[in-house]
């Protein structure tokens, strides 16, 4: 069938000599209030394209508020990067980034100095029994050794409960903290969502290896090749069960990273293993999108939908996936308010009530006063009068 699907000619229309492969429908033209079928705009043509006429199930704006016990802000502490909600024995849990103190910046002269909010940072656990107030469950994965590749900071993580075990994963970074480190993604396996957590002996994902430096400060910029979208770093997994393998979405960050339509150079990819530990091969078909920050995927309809925040020409959409690899713009994320920062989706939701329900609810960042702290978010549908 695909073969018939891809060889069928659509319909086209002419403008002067060029054939325009988009297929117009006379309903749709008037629904989309497009004066002439035989004379289309760029913008015209686009709308018909992608059906512009769609209706408002992909659509949603968001609310935020601030949510009580430890998440409640704490002046020079930082708490940020939520992993998904999970629920277990009528328990909510969720995993996140913690760190004390200010950061400083690169080219301190000092390497034991603060470099970023998520730098010298270990991942914790809190749990709530209503979504609201929230007491600390304490360290779930700490740096590791000196010498080992977490020694720096641990931090970012995502949770998956799978077959009776939790699989935490997140990013890693090793010392000493340059412009040039490489992040990779280590897992660590638990029989409980209080742990103990064992740490797999070495990471699950790396950067490609195929850029190069130019010279030897420690400049990101500065490059002979760029190489792949992810030749720098991994960030922000996360990590689903989807027919019948296991799925690392991630963000990658390029060596000599430029800016581009929509801003950063910031693009996400997949990785897929017979095992939630691996060993993971990145996909073919790598990058998947062209945008987008922390990664907020979720199943919908035997596919994977997306919310592409902050990065890239799509940023601030909503996606769905038919395999989890080929992803289609749904609709622009509505309102005035921004999405939430790094969105930890609730996964015991009924996902399939909605393409935006797994977005009900769930836990976000947001800074006030130079610190940052965890917040809840909801998503809701606002319909014009």
């Amino acid at each position: 069938m695909g073969c018939f699907a891809c060889s069928e000619k659509k319909p086209s229309i002419k403008e002067g000599t060029t054939e325009i492969p988009v297929a117009v429908n006379e309903d749709l033209v008037k629904v989309l209030g497009i004066s002439n079928k035989d004379s289309l705009s760029a913008a015209s043509k686009r709308a018909i394209e992608m059906r512009y006429d769609k209706g408002v199930e992909w659509w949603t704006k968001f609310r935020q508020q601030d949510i009580k016990g430890v998440f409640e802000f704490e002046d020079g502490v930082i708490r940020r990067d939520p992993s998904a909600v999970i629920l277990v024995d009528g328990t909510y849990y969720t995993y996140y980034t913690k760190s004390i103190g200010k950061s400083h910046g690169f080219h301190t002269g000092d390497p034991t100095k603060k470099v970023f909010p998520w730098d010298l940072s270990e991942v914790w656990c809190a749990s709530s029994t209503d979504g609201i107030t929230w007491k600390d469950e304490g360290l779930a994965v700490g740096r590791g050794p000196e010498g080992s590749y977490d020694d720096r900071a641990v931090f970012t993580p995502e949770v998956l409960a799978h077959n009776g075990k939790y699989y935490l994963v997140y990013q890693v970074v090793k010392a000493p903290y340059a412009n040039r480190v490489k992040n990779k993604v280590g897992m660590a396996i638990a029989d409980s969502p209080l742990g103990p957590w064992k740490k797999l002996d070495a990471p699950i994902l790396e950067p490609a290896d195929n850029g190069k430096w130019l010279g030897e400060e420690d400049n990101r910029f500065k490059v002979v090749e760029k190489g792949d979208f992810d030749s720098q770093k991994v960030h922000d997994p996360c990590l689903l069960f989807y027919r019948n393998k296991f799925y690392l979405y991630y963000k990658g960050e390029r060596m000599g990273e430029e800016h581009y339509l929509g801003g950063r150079e910031i693009k996400w990819g997949v990785a897929i293993a017979d095992k939630p530990e691996g060993p993971y091969k990145k996909s073919p078909y790598n990058p998947i999108t062209n945008s987008g920050h922390e990664v907020c995927v979720w199943p919908y309809q035997g596919g994977i939908s997306a919310m592409l925040t902050s990065d890239g020409p799509e940023n601030n959409t909503i996606q769905w996936s038919p395999d989890g690899i080929n992803f289609e713009i749904k609709s622009h994320i509505g309102g005035r308010t921004k999405p939430p920062h790094a969105a930890g989706l609730t996964r015991f939701l009924d996902t399939e009530k909605s393409p935006t329900a797994a977005l009900e609810w769930g836990l976000c960042f947001d800074h006030k006063n130079g610190w940052d702290y965890i917040k809840r978010f909801e998503a809701y549908i606002e319909y014009a009068k």
